[in-house]
C-alpha cells in the first residue's frame, strides 16, 4: 500500500507511532508552511521599491500587504470546514496549486493590479496550509511526541516571518523585486510535486454542508478586524476614524458570526465549531500565543523603524541585525519540544514569558547611544523567550481536542494568530506614531521624538506581555479525548 492509498482514520490511532510516511507528509507540510509563511511577511522591506517601478503611491501600494490580510482573515475560518469535507491530498494539492499560480502570477506581474490579484491568490493558499499542518499533525503523531513536533512547526510560526524582512533586504540590495517570487516559485513547486506523490489522506471526508449564511457573516467579521487593526496603526489624518468603523463593522459580524456558529453546532454543521473554547486549556493556550504573536509582530516592525530612522542604518544592514534572533528561535524549537515532552509546559512558558516581559521593558529604555550589539543581544533573549512559549502554548491548546475538533481547533488558531498580528502591529506602531507626532508637534528634534514614541511602544508591550505569564501559570499537561464512543456531553 503505498503513502498516496493509505488513509487513516481520525481516531485514537495516533497513540502508537509515527511512521516513516507520516514523517514524510509532516516535512513535505512543515516545509510548505514555512515558505508561505515566509512569503506573508517578505513584502514589506519591498513595498518602496514597488511604488517606484510601479508608478504608484504609497496609499494604493499598502494594499499588496493590505488585501493579502483581509484574505486571509476571510479564508481562515472556512478551512475548518475543507479539512473535514475534503481529502487532505486535496486540500494539500489546492492550497499549494494556489500559492505556486499566485507566486509565478506575481513574478511576470506587469502592472500593479495584476500583482495585486497574485497576492490575493497567494494568501488563499497560504490560509489553508497552517490548519491543514496543525490538523494533519494531531491525527498522526501520539501525544508522548506532540511536543517535539510542534517545537519543529515552530519554525514555520515564528522564524518564517522574522527573517521575512532579512531575506527581502538581501533580494533587494542585489537583485529586482521579482525575485522574491522567482527564488520561492522553485521551492513551492517541488514542495507541491514531492506532497502530491507521498501525502496521503489522514482523515475520512465526511458530508458537512457549508453554510454560505456563515461564509457571508465571516466577510465582514475577519476582514473588518483585520483590516480595521491595519489601519488602526497607520498615521495618516484619516485613518483612525476609517479604522474605528471597520473595527466596529467587524465586532458586530464576530458577534453574528459566533451565535450563527453556536445555533449550528446544536444540530447541523458549523463554518467553524466554537465548542473548542470549552477546553480550558486551548481558551489559556491560545490567550498566551496571542499575546506573543503580538509581542513578535511588534518588535518585527518596531525595531526595523528604530535602527532605520533613529540609527541611521539601511534595510540589508537592519535586516542581518535581526537575522541571528530569527536563526535562534528555529534552532531552539525541537530542543523546546523535547523538554516539553518530558515536563511539560508550565515551567518553559513561565520563563518565556518572564523573559518576554524584561527584554520587552529593556527595550522601552534604548536610546540613540545605546549600543548596536547591545539590541542584537536583546533580541536574542526576546527569541529564546518566544522560543519557550510557542511550543508550549501550541502543543497545550491542541492536545485536549478530540479528533472531532482538531480541524476546528486548527483553523481558530491560526486565525486568532492573524488578528493576533494585526493588533500587535495596529497597536504598537499607532502607540509609536501618536506620541512622535505629539513631541513633533512641540518642537522636540525629529529624532528624540521617534525615540521616544519608540520606547513608549515598547513600554506597553512589556505591560501586554505580563498577560502572558499569568496565563503561564495556570497551564497543565493535558490528554486528548481519544475514543469517540465515549460521551461528550460538553460537546454534543
Amino acid at each position: 500500500m503505498t503513502a498516496t492509498d493509505r488513509t487513516i482514520a481520525p481516531v485514537s490511532e495516533p497513540a502508537a507511532r509515527t511512521g516513516g510516511n507520516d514523517r514524510t507528509v509532516i516535512i513535505t507540510l512543515l516545509v510548505a508552511t514555512f515558505v508561505v509563511i515566509l512569503n506573508e511577511t517578505i513584502m514589506g522591506v519591498a513595498l518602496p521599491h514597488l511604488m517606484s517601478d510601479l508608478g504608484v503611491a504609497a496609499s494604493t501600494v499598502q494594499w499588496l500587504s493590505t488585501a493579502f490580510l483581509l484574505t486571509m482573515g476571510v479564508v481562515i475560518p472556512t478551512t475548518g470546514f475543507l479539512l473535514q469535507r475534503l481529502p487532505t491530498r486535496t486540500v494539500f494539492l489546492l492550497a499549494m496549486s494556489l500559492f505556486s499560480t499566485g507566486t509565478l502570477v506575481a513574478a511576470l506581474a506587469n502592472g500593479f493590479l495584476m500583482l495585486l490579484v497574485a497576492r490575493v491568490v497567494q494568501a488563499c493558499g497560504t490560509a489553508i496550509m497552517l490548519p491543514l499542518l496543525m490538523t494533519t499533525i494531531l491525527t498522526l503523531v501520539p501525544i508522548e511526541r506532540r511536543g517535539l513536533v510542534m517545537g519543529n512547526v515552530s519554525i514555520a510560526i515564528s522564524v518564517a516571518p522574522a527573517i521575512g524582512p532579512t531575506v527581502s533586504g538581501i533580494i533587494l540590495q542585489y537583485l529586482s523585486w521579482r525575485f522574491m517570487f522567482v527564488i520561492v516559485l522553485p521551492i513551492a513547486l517541488v514542495t507541491l510535486v514531492l506532497g502530491a506523490r507521498q501525502l496521503g489522506n489522514v482523515s475520512d471526508p465526511g458530508h458537512q454542508r457549508l453554510d454560505l449564511v456563515s461564509v457571508l457573516l465571516s466577510v465582514p467579521a475577519f476582514g473588518g478586524l483585520v483590516y480595521g487593526l491595519s489601519r488602526l496603526g497607520e498615521s495618516s489624518s484619516g485613518g483612525l476614524g476609517t479604522a474605528l468603523a471597520f473595527l466596529a463593522v467587524g465586532a458586530v459580524g464576530l458577534l453574528a458570526f459566533g451565535w450563527r456558529q453556536l445555533r449550528l453546532a446544536r444540530g447541523s454543521d458549523p463554518l467553524l465549531d466554537l465548542r473548542a473554547f470549552r477546553f480550558p486549556m486551548f481558551s489559556v493556550s491560545l490567550t498566551m500565543l496571542c499575546i506573543a504573536m503580538v509581542a513578535l509582530f511588534g518588535v518585527v516592525i518596531l525595531l526595523p523603524i528604530y535602527l532605520q530612522t533613529v540609527r541611521g542604518l539601511d534595510s540589508l544592514q537592519t535586516g542581518l541585525l535581526l537575522l541571528p534572533g530569527g536563526l535562534l528561535m528555529g534552532l531552539l524549537g525541537p530542543v523546546v519540544g523535547r523538554l516539553f515532552d518530558r515536563w511539560g509546559p508550565k515551567g518553559l512558558s513561565t520563563f518565556g514569558a518572564v523573559l518576554l516581559v524584561l527584554t520587552l521593558w529593556r527595550f522601552s529604555t534604548v536610546d540613540p547611544g545605546t549600543s548596536v550589539w547591545l539590541l542584537v543581544g536583546y533580541h536574542l533573549v526576546l527569541s529564546l523567550g518566544l522560543a519557550c512559549l510557542f511550543t508550549p502554548a501550541f502543543t497545550t491548546a491542541l492536545n485536549p481536542l478530540p479528533p472531532s475538533l482538531y480541524s476546528h481547533g486548527s483553523a481558530i488558531l491560526a486565525t486568532l494568530q492573524q488578528v493576533s498580528g494585526a493588533a500587535g502591529t495596529a497597536l504598537l506602531v499607532g502607540i509609536y506614531a501618536g506620541r512622535a507626532a505629539s513631541l513633533a508637534e512641540g518642537g522636540a528634534p525629529m529624532l528624540l521624538a521617534s525615540g521616544e514614541g519608540l520606547q513608549r511602544a515598547f513600554a506597553v508591550a512589556a505591560v501586554v506581555a505580563v498577560g502572558a505569564v499569568a496565563c503561564a501559570l495556570f497551564l497543565t499537561s493535558t490528554k486528548p479525548v481519544e475514543a469517540p464512543a465515549e460521551p461528550q456531553p460538553e460537546l454534543r
